[in-house]
């Protein structure tokens, strides 16, 4: 009892503001908090000093892994790289870079970092999330939260002078690679934002237009340039969904007898803290959540222009990382039927989450409203839209170019000195350190 005591006072809730209050605890899970001594935020309440039990049913000492990144406008991409490194370890730590550090080493950021901070706490394979690492990652860090090593993608990333972010851990054998996830990035979904007003989506009729319909692609290349020798790694792909990816998210899990299941269904478009809030308030309404994600073509025809900004398959990849998720209904129906609250599981409570019209004008929870069981959460003073985000583009849209000029620089760079013998390999390493800096405005 005083131990549990004890740990009560060393933990304190986490918020995605700073400003904001801690949600009340009767309103959502009680997690992730933060332990005061280290700033970490304890997203699974598993702590990398934890004893684990061994296939041989003894307590060992756990693996443990660190995985850094920006992790800015938090996709399936960022979650399958977690997914891949929690494999690897019984406890993942993820370390999250600040704004600053991402503005010096890579440019500016989306997403500020508490709801950068706010995404990785909420993705289900991560135990614990150290705020403001460094952006090279050292030993030390690795040391202080007991990670045995660190996991990155296979991928560039180097500081602005062009030094490799994990020298240091690979010269001490303590660095392990995961297969990056093809088809996404942050660059490509700000350009997903910013160009795809003609291609990405066909429009049937619309109840809204984007902010973003009045830009000319001509104005953007630089966030539609394909793989090439002068642009080697950045290209707008398209994402292949495959059945084998939606199990390898799916947790599988069943309601137990006596559960309370609750429904909630949106479009869920660059899934983001708003999402994440309304997810775990639901999830708060009973013991099983299971969503309802809507196909591509019920979006743009509510939402009109190139919406969804990401297809039916990267929704859904995103929900089910949530962890607050526990099943997924793939195109589900924008009107909340009788199929969905009986054919899946029985549903006890239908969160009204979304504009009470559909297309037509009909109120989409008239059924559940007529059951009783339909529940409105009250705003939690946090909300965050995807037009939220898409306007922090247009604002700084010469910013996002800028940096998408110093990211073709720095893989220009790495790609040459590959196609380079190894007796040229140091005088190239010096020349792109010097042009790294020139094209990152450093001394």
């Amino acid at each position: 009892m005083a131990a549990k005591q004890q740990q009560q006072q060393q933990l304190t809730p986490f918020s995605t503001s700073a400003a904001a209050p801690a949600p009340s605890p009767a309103a959502v899970p009680a997690l992730p908090y933060i332990v005061a001594e280290d700033g970490a935020i304890y997203a699974s309440g598993r702590k990398p000093t934890d004893l684990v039990t061994g296939p041989d049913g003894k307590l060992r000492k756990p693996v443990v892994v660190w995985v850094d990144g920006c992790f800015d406008m938090m996709h399936y991409g960022h979650a399958n790289a977690l997914r891949q490194a929690k494999a690897m370890a019984d406890i993942l730590v993820v370390g999250v870079h600040s704004d600053a550090e991402i503005l010096v080493n890579k440019g500016p950021t989306v997403m500020k970092e508490q709801e950068r901070y706010a995404a990785v706490a909420a993705c289900k394979w991560v135990d614990v999330v150290v705020p403001d690492a460094p952006y090279f990652t050292t030993l030390q860090v690795l040391d202080k939260f007991h990670c045995d090593f660190c996991v990155h993608g296979d991928d560039i990333t180097t500081l602005a002078d062009g030094t490799d972010c994990y020298q240091e851990v690979k010269d001490a054998n303590r660095y392990r690679e995961c297969k990056r996830t093809q088809g996404v990035s942050t660059t490509e979904l700000v350009g997903r934002m910013l160009l795809m007003t003609k291609d990405h989506h066909k429009r049937r009729s619309s109840l809204a237009q984007s902010p973003i319909t009045h830009f000319k692609s001509e104005e953007l290349e630089g966030f539609s340039s394909g793989a090439s020798k002068s642009a080697p790694y950045t290209t707008i792909s398209h994402f292949l969904p495959t059945s084998r990816r939606i199990v390898q998210f799916s947790e599988g899990r069943e309601p137990m007898p006596g559960d309370k299941v609750v429904y909630v269904d949106g479009d869920f478009d660059l899934f983001h803290v708003g999402h994440i809030e309304l997810l775990r308030a639901a999830k708060a309404q009973g013991d099983y959540l299971l969503v309802g994600v809507h196909d591509d073509q019920t979006v743009n025809a509510i939402k009109g222009s190139n919406f969804p900004l990401m297809n039916l398959h990267e929704r859904v990849l995103s929900v089910l990382a949530c962890r607050f998720v526990d099943e997924v209904v793939i195109g589900a129906p924008f009107k909340v039927t009788k199929e969905v609250l009986e054919k899946v599981y029985k549903v006890d409570v239908v969160v009204v989450a979304k504009p009470e019209h559909d297309i037509d004008g009909a109120d989409p929870y008239a059924l559940p409203r007529a059951m009783g069981i339909a529940v409105k959460l009250p705003a939690s003073g946090r909300e965050l839209t995807t037009d939220d985000i898409i306007w922090r583009i247009i604002e700084q849209r010469k910013l996002y170019e800028e940096r998408q000029k110093r990211k073709l620089a720095k893989e220009t760079q790495i790609a040459d000195e590959f196609d380079l013998p190894e007796s040229h390999k140091a005088a190239a390493q010096a020349a792109k350190a010097e042009a790294l800096k020139a094209a990152n405005g450093h001394k």
